[in-house]
């Protein structure tokens, strides 16, 4: 007897009644149309990307970017230990100007996107500003 269920969450079989040399091929069989199941369906993050460590501006931070997960492990090759991967999706970063533009092209493709919103800093605004590090009427020495 065998049971299965759809969905996500797996097949399910019912061992008790299986003889020890039919659950083999059933294994196999299961991660065939599991394999097969998952390849399907594509999985992807929508994310805002913040502004690199190496300057203060905040160019190339505006839009939602949607980037596929990858499917499978990287291969290391044994001779040059090179990482590799035979998927392209992971090469693939789509740009959109809203997080609604992003989230309607997902599902238009049948894509199950996770969305990460972004984390806003608050704004380091000094009371004098930088003119005041050149202020007449300082009355601390100047230092670097």
């Amino acid at each position: 007897k065998l049971l299965l269920t759809g969905g996500l969450e797996g097949l399910l079989f019912s061992w008790s009644k299986l003889s020890s040399d039919l659950r083999y091929p059933l294994v196999l069989l299961a991660n065939i149309i599991t394999t097969t199941y998952m390849e399907a369906i594509m999985f992807a993050r929508i994310y805002q990307p913040t502004k690199t460590a190496m300057s203060s501006g905040n160019a190339k931070t505006k839009h939602w970017v949607l980037e596929f997960a990858a499917t499978e492990a990287r291969d290391v090759d044994p001779l040059m230990g090179w990482t590799s991967s035979d998927e392209t999706q992971t090469q693939v970063r789509l740009q959109f100007e809203t997080k609604e533009a992003a989230l309607d092209y997902a599902s238009t493709k049948n894509i199950v996107a996770t969305v990460q919103e972004p984390q806003k800093r608050s704004a380091n605004i000094r009371a004098g500003g930088y003119g005041e590090n050149f202020a007449t009427h300082r009355r601390g020495i100047w230092t670097h």
